[in-house]
């Protein structure tokens, strides 16, 4: 009968748990509120460029640019001739296409970009709610559009109270014709973001992005011009409603009246329908925010 090996048994190995330093987390857990405030502070950022390469500065900042030259030319004849040479709700209207192709590019960079690098679920694996991120994105571009439109109405605002001959009631009359205007830049801001952060929401690829935002304005503003020639009254009163732009313009002139058509011979005519322009403005944003809801809620699952 074989004899049991007496061969030293080897000792199982063992791991080693070295203390390189990790340390638990013990700092205050900050919540929902402050993430959808980050990434809304990161959106306004983005829209001017801030936190990126001088490249992407470049177009922000010279529509930032063009928009504040037109408002100090307007404050400076205004102080040499003593009346102003248009209002600020028609300063808002002139500077609107400028306000098309900024969207064109900001909106695909607030979330085309997201998409297509496929950072989303590491947004969505925090506590925030896929809503919350659609909702902060859009409340950025609201706010970097109703800044791009309203901050050149202020520069127009202080050359008319320091140049005005009418003492502090001048200031005061002032004040009241501006704050109409910002008024009406948020309605462009609101109109413009909900619609162009759809647009760019549906492709990761920003150049169709953008060119999509385009094509949503400006390809229906040949639909207005052909219903304005139609030979029906309501026809040519309603041709506004098919574009977001005459939209826009159509509730401005019902709402605003004369600060919006003084001097301006050619302003759309909506006869009674401003209220149906109401409407179909507050359609159109609460309709767009749904569907930019919608498909973040489809992104995320």
């Amino acid at each position: 009968m074989p004899e049991p090996s007496t061969a030293a048994v080897r000792p199982a190995p063992t791991g080693v748990i070295h203390d390189i330093g990790y340390q638990r987390y013990e700092g205050p857990r900050l919540g929902r509120r402050q993430v959808f405030g980050a990434l809304y502070l990161h959106g306004l950022r983005t829209a001017f460029g801030f936190g990126r390469s001088a490249k992407a500065k470049i177009f922000p900042w010279l529509v930032v640019g063009i928009v504040t030259l037109v408002a100090v030319a307007l404050a400076a004849v205004r102080s040499q001739i003593g009346e102003p040479v248009a209002t600020y709700a028609q300063f808002a209207d002139a500077m609107s296409w400028l306000v098309i192709f900024f969207v064109a590019v900001v909106a695909p960079e607030l979330v085309s970009r997201d998409l297509r690098s496929g950072v989303l679920p590491l947004y969505f694996s925090r506590p925030l709610p896929r809503t919350d991120y659609a909702l902060a994105k859009l409340l950025a571009l609201v706010t970097a559009l109703w800044l791009l439109l309203g901050g050149p109405q202020l520069l127009m605002f202080l050359g008319a109270a320091f140049t005005t001959k009418q003492g502090m009631r001048g200031v005061w009359n002032e004040l009241l014709d501006l704050l109409p205007g910002l008024l009406y830049a948020g309605l462009w801001a609101v109109v413009f973001a909900s619609v162009g952060l759809l647009v760019a929401s549906l492709t990761g690829k920003r150049a169709f992005a953008a060119g999509g935002v385009v094509a949503v304005f400006l390809m229906t503003t040949p639909i207005v011009g052909v219903l304005s020639i139609l030979p029906s009254r309501a026809a040519n009163e309603l041709a506004g409603l098919a574009s977001p732009s005459t939209l826009v313009q159509g509730v401005g002139i019902w709402s605003l009246g004369d600060l919006l058509v003084e001097g301006d011979p050619g302003e759309m005519m909506i006869g009674g329908f401003g209220p149906v322009y109401a409407l179909a403005a507050v359609l159109l944003v609460a309709g767009a925010t749904a569907l930019l809801l919608a498909r973040y809620r489809k992104v995320a699952s």
